[in-house]
């Protein structure tokens, strides 16, 4: 019964997805070659974008609202440095109430397009104390603190285990989930454009939303390198449909627990759109580099 569910639910999904796909197709025929998703103060690289067409949120079928600060809401397509791409002017959240499979609806219309790469952007808190304010940050790798393994379902709706010798772990977890290739084109092209400092380290991935009292920050310090409350979802389902994926944060603050300081959504909007035009040199090289030489095969068609 439970596999006959599964099964009902891919189709439902698989079913949406083309949905939505088509009403983008019917306002912009073109092939994307890449998607971005634009992450708290971020969306001023969105203003660099030759926008051939775009789409409220709330006009697209299935997708969710964006209610964070920061984040406008609507789908782009057009060109970046002369590269057809789709770009998220803001993403969704679990603190927002949405459910995991809602978060990476739009990872999944991205493949629809046989998009070839997902460049995905967030802001962060820094742990790491030689960080600073205005970093960017390449993330190598993350530690999942979302109380989620798989980006279809909520955690609400899974089932335990009943025998854990039978658990089929997907196919994610042994491999890579952020491409090699396209780090390290990041950081040779970060190097060479104007000698941008690219940060490399570990995501820490929280549900929120709030930011974390200073115990929290002193044990994540142990973990990782910075923190935040997104990007692992779609980075979950981008691995599960064989998407090559790289990850920038930006650090908008660096936690000293011994210091009397206190965040707010507006500081750290602020400080994102200050790094912000580093991480444009950044993605338009980057987009350029792979546009031009093709280093990356479109990616494989996900399974049932």
């Amino acid at each position: 019964m439970k596999l006959f569910a599964d099964q009902l639910a891919a189709v439902v999904l698989d079913a949406t997805v083309a949905e939505t796909a088509a009403v983008i197709r019917a306002g912009w025929p073109e092939l994307p070659r890449a998607a971005i998703v634009l992450g708290t103060g971020l969306g001023s690289l969105a203003e660099h974008i030759a926008i051939e067409a775009e789409w409220s949120y709330r006009d697209l079928p299935h997708f969710a609202r964006s209610t964070a600060d920061g984040h406008r809401g609507r789908l782009l397509a057009g060109r970046l440095a002369g590269v057809p791409i789709l770009a998220m002017d803001g993403r969704f959240h679990a603190y927002e109430g949405y459910s995991f499979s809602q978060i990476t609806f739009p990872i999944r219309v991205f493949a629809e397009f046989g998009v070839s790469f997902l460049i995905l952007s967030n802001a962060s808190g820094g742990l790491n104390p030689t960080l600073r304010s205005g970093d960017i940050l390449l993330i190598d790798d993350h530690i999942n603190l979302m109380g989620v393994f798989g980006s279809s379902l909520p955690a609400e709706s899974r089932e335990p285990m009943a025998d854990s010798r039978n658990t089929v772990f997907p196919a994610s977890v042994l491999r890579p989930l952020y491409d090699a290739r396209l780090r390290n084109l990041s950081v040779k092209l970060a190097a060479e454009e104007n000698s941008i400092p690219l940060r490399r380290g570990t995501y820490i991935a929280m549900l929120g939303p709030n930011y974390e009292t200073r115990a929290e920050y002193r044990w994540l310090r142990t973990l990782g390198d910075v923190v935040g409350m997104s990007t692992v979802p779609e980075v979950l389902a981008a691995g599960e449909l064989g998407l090559p994926v790289v990850a920038f944060s930006m650090v908008t603050n660096v936690f000293r627990p011994d210091d009397a300081q206190q965040t707010t959504s507006d500081e750290v909007i602020h400080a994102a759109a200050n790094a912000e035009p580093n991480l444009r040199r950044v993605v338009t090289r980057l987009l350029i580099e792979c546009d031009t030489n093709s280093p990356l095969a479109p990616h494989p068609t996900p399974l049932p």
